[in-house]
This record gives structure tokens, C-alpha cells and sequence, in this order.
């Protein structure tokens, strides 16, 4: 049996690194309405830990066909479910130190949750710094319809410079999610009222990272799962849509359709030794230290006109909606479908049946 936590401030609370930690109204929002997602990867039995147990009920009744016969709980009823069911595994959106300290609190046992040894291994890694390091120049350099290049500065100074010597450049930080904690600088008249910005984020997590900006023509991912022998399988393909760094939604198809439509722009063969490259620098720098679900984001970008891969905007440690589409189990024979994420008084997240062909022209 597994407990199942989605946090999706995950990626706030890795680059606050504290406990206890507050996040956003909007992440807190996010986690309410939409804590009982897992029940679409879980299996049947296993436990969902959400905020509100009616509430829960009331959204899985919309997405029955999709979803696990799964317990709902609170963090306030877990205790005592510990007490009563002692074996079990935890799986949650993503490791950091709030989730640990809050499953704590909640009971649950040192032994199913890592340690600060390994919090701190998993920050590292997660950081985009890292990637830039052990995944995107190999990546980047495998092919020549490749590209991609970042670079981590811990001053001001140094950030200037680099920003002056680029025609356009995009500033992360190095802990972020969904758009936040990226600023694009398109003409130079930009950069001054991104330097407080970018001097805080230097002040606050120790640099920033700065890339050319692509011209993008659409995003895509590679979905992993690192086993718990250490070995690591590819999942499968994300096709998604952002909108200013935002996730909008995903197109849920066969691996078939996603591949052909990846196909206009990048040779599949090309791809296949993408993903045998990727998993191979995954197995040489994360096995051993981590377990679980994780996703690589890519864009197809215009270089002078010729369609181009970037391989490794950012590593995400974590379970990613990319995920979460592929449980969906696309088939043949269905409608392609696409999974959103809407807001109006709350956040809903909605699988829509389409008679038109989503992958082709509806998201892109």
C-alpha cells in the first residue's frame, strides 16, 4: 500500500528551504482543490492524503473512468491510520524539507521518509543549475540539430555582462516553477528593471542562471521512472502548452500520434537516441540517490528557420503532468483528449473528449 501526498509548492518550498515553510495562496489553493489527483496513478487501496475528504469525492465523481479505488485522508486523520496500518510507502509530488517535516508531524516514520542527507542531495539536483552542468552540454552536443546553452553567475556584474553580450536572454532562478522565477530581457531597456529582481534572487539563492532566448515552436517532454533496483525506464512523451512559462495542459494520445506529430520538426530516430543518451547520464549521476518519477522538458525552437531541439530546458525531480497524462492510458480507438487545468472559483482539472484532432491544431 502506498500514501500518496501532491504538493505542488514543492518547488517554492525547494528554493525557500525552510521549515516551517507557508507557501503562496495560490499553491495552497492549488493543493486544496486538486489533492486528490493521485488517485489517477494510484493503485487500488492505496491512501490519498488531501485537505478536504468530501470535496475529494465530489471531483473524483467527475473523472471516475480515470481514477483508483483509493481512502481518502487528512493530515489530522493520518495518525491514527499509521498507528493501524504500520507497513506502507510514501509516495508524494516531489521530496523537500516541508513535506518531510508535515508527514512527520503526522506520524508517519522516519524509515519511509529520506533524510536531511539525502533533502540536500535532492535540492542539488534539482536545481537548474545542475542540469546545465551533467545533462544539457551533452545533450546539446549529441546532434546538430541540437542546441542549448546556460550559464549560473553569482553576481550582478558577471549577470550584466553576460546580458550584454547576448541579443535576448532569459534570467531563472534556480529553484522555480510554472514560469515563476523567469524573466525575459528582449532589448537592452529591459535589463534595468530586472536587476532588484535578479540582485534578490542572487541574494537569495546564491546565483542565477541566464540563457539565450529560443524561438520557440512548441513544448514537449521526456517522462522517467527511476526504479527502486536503480534502474531507469522511460515512461514515455509529453506534448503541453505553456503560456508565458505556465502550464496550460497536455495532449493525451497514443505514443503513436505523439510521436508523429514530434516527427515534423525532429527525425524519431533522433529522438530514440536522445532518450537513450538522457538515460544513460541519469543512471551515471542520479541512481542511488533518488527513486521515483521524473521529467525532462525540451522545445522545438526556429534556428535561422531550421526547426531545432533544445534537450534540457529543465529537469524536474518529481512526478510532472506530463505524468499524469500518460496514466490516462491513451488508446487507439478513443477520441484524443486533452487534460486542463481551469480556474474560475476554483481550480478544476478537466479531461475533455474532442472530435478534432488536438495534437495537429488545437493546443499548438
Amino acid at each position: 500500500m502506498k500514501l500518496h501526498l501532491f504538493n505542488p509548492e514543492h518547488d517554492i518550498a525547494l528554493a525557500m528551504n525552510l521549515v516551517p515553510f507557508t507557501p503562496p495562496h495560490a499553491a495552497r489553493e492549488l493543493r486544496a482543490n486538486l489533492g486528490f489527483i493521485p488517485a489517477l496513478w494510484a493503485s487500488d487501496g492505496d491512501v490519498v492524503l488531501v485537505d478536504d475528504v468530501e470535496g475529494a469525492m465530489e471531483q473524483v465523481r467527475h473523472l471516475r473512468p480515470y481514477v483508483a479505488d483509493v481512502l481518502f485522508l487528512t493530515l489530522r486523520d493520518l495518525r491514527s491510520f499509521v498507528t493501524e496500518s504500520p507497513v506502507f510507502s510514501v509516495d508524494v509530488w516531489g521530496w523537500d524539507k516541508a513535506s518531510v517535516h508535515q508527514l512527520k508531524r503526522a506520524g508517519v516514520k522516519d524509515e519511509f521518509l529520506p533524510d536531511e542527507h539525502r533533502l540536500s542531495e535532492l535540492r542539488e539536483i534539482s536545481s537548474r543549475r545542475w542540469a546545465s552542468v551533467h545533462l544539457l552540454p551533452e545533450l546539446s552536443a549529441w546532434n546538430d540539430g541540437f542546441v542549448g546553452k546556460a550559464w549560473y553567475v553569482e553576481s550582478l556584474s558577471d549577470l550584466e555582462e553576460r546580458v550584454c553580450k547576448l541579443p535576448k536572454s532569459v534570467l531563472k532562478a534556480p529553484w522555480s516553477c510554472s514560469g515563476r522565477g523567469v524573466r525575459y530581457v528582449s532589448k537592452p531597456e529591459d535589463w534595468p528593471r530586472n536587476r532588484t529582481w535578479a540582485q534578490n534572487v542572487i541574494c537569495r539563492q546564491g546565483g542565477i542562471m541566464i540563457e539565450p532566448f529560443y524561438d520557440k515552436i512548441m513544448d514537449f517532454g521526456l517522462e522517467f521512472g527511476i526504479n527502486a533496483d536503480g534502474s531507469i525506464c522511460y515512461q514515455g512523451l509529453s506534448l503541453f502548452k505553456t503560456v508565458n512559462g505556465a502550464y496550460v495542459g497536455s495532449v493525451i494520445a497514443t505514443e503513436a500520434e505523439k510521436q508523429k506529430l514530434l516527427s515534423r520538426y525532429v527525425e524519431w530516430s533522433n529522438m530514440q537516441g536522445l532518450i537513450s543518451l538522457t538515460t544513460s547520464l541519469l543512471r551515471k549521476n542520479i541512481q542511488g540517490i533518488y527513486q521515483g518519477p521524473l521529467g525532462l522538458d525540451m522545445m522545438v525552437v526556429s534556428i535561422d528557420g531550421r526547426p531545432c531541439v533544445h534537450p534540457c530546458v529543465e529537469m524536474n525531480l518529481r512526478r510532472t503532468m506530463g505524468h499524469v497524462a500518460l496514466s490516462l492510458n491513451a488508446k487507439a480507438d478513443e477520441p484524443q483528449r486533452l487534460m486542463q487545468i481551469t480556474y474560475t472559483d476554483k481550480y478544476r482539472l478537466r479531461v475533455v473528449n474532442t472530435n478534432e484532432n488536438v495534437v495537429n491544431n488545437s493546443i499548438y
